[in-house]
């Protein structure tokens, strides 16, 4: 067993029904354990594929990202960043726009309400025609919410990990705007992991900087960026490392995965090639 297999390997304990995990590189998955075929509930990790959707309806001048959306003087930016004021879940403004960094469930699903508006169709076909079918991602779809509503395989989740190492669905210079920090400077809490002075976030992924202790691993470079979801998932690229790592199991979030997600990430990271 190499290094890197013997790695994958942590998540037979960690006690979920069905996990599994990939490690991904510039040409695909190189390393994989577990049930990849199985389909999984992705819940936050959803966010990645919605954000991606909003930037090519941008990108496809459906939308822009200053347009009205959300609570009064919030925008398509401020809700890819949860910047918008709007409280986790319901409608409440909580802050002023662009004052806090407030995570919002609700905020993604009014972008995905944005969009159906804007296109004339539903949300979930709007996600599989600009991004579930261009990625080959068949064993994926939406079922649920914007936010939190993609069910899919371990190979459909690396699929969309390695357009995120290598992105082709929108301009170079529109994804390196999406994984830098928007709105810098916000305080927030993130949920499940604790306050964060800054809590950095870009339009629709979580950027690791130096937070810490976080569910990635301290060896993560700060460029590093993903989400994770509450249903045990994660997500994160480290375009340092030229690498991604992904996670989908049915075990839903908790203090075990603050403990042994960093470790794993950790132990991944040391040994994937380079």
């Amino acid at each position: 067993m190499s290094e890197l297999d013997d790695a994958l390997a942590d998540i037979d304990s960690w006690g979920a029904d069905h996990a599994a995990a990939a490690v991904v590189g510039p040409s695909g998955i190189v390393a994989a354990r577990g049930h990849v075929d199985h389909v999984f509930r992705w819940a936050s990790i959803t966010k990645l594929v919605t954000a991606l959707t909003v930037l090519i309806a941008v990108e496809r001048g459906q939308l822009s990202l200053d347009d009205e959306a959300g609570p009064p003087g919030s925008t398509v930016r401020h809700l890819l960043a949860h910047a918008s004021g709007l409280e986790f879940e319901g409608s409440l403004r909580l802050a002023a726009p662009g004052a806090r960094r407030i995570y919002s469930n609700s905020g993604f699903d009014a972008l995905g309400a944005l969009v159906e508006a804007r296109t004339g169709r539903p949300f979930e076909e709007v996600v599989r025609d600009s991004v579930l079918a261009p990625l080959g991602m068949a064993r994926t779809s939406l079922v649920e919410r914007p936010s939190q509503g993609l069910h899919g395989s371990l190979l459909d989740a690396g699929a969309l990990a390695a357009e995120l190492l290598r992105p082709t669905l929108v301009d170079p210079v529109t994804f390196a705007m999406a994984v830098s920090v928007a709105f810098p400077g916000l305080v927030g809490l993130l949920p499940g992991v604790g306050r964060f002075d800054p809590l950095d976030w870009g339009l629709g992924f979580e950027l690791h900087d130096g937070k810490s202790p976080h569910w990635m691993a301290d060896a993560n470079s700060p460029a590093t960026f993903g989400h994770f979801g509450g249903s045990g998932t994660f997500v994160w690229v480290d375009p340092a490392a030229d690498v991604a790592l992904v996670v989908v199991t049915d075990r839903g979030y908790g203090p075990w995965a603050l403990e042994a997600w960093p470790r794993f990430s950790g132990r991944v990271l040391a040994a994937a090639p380079r």
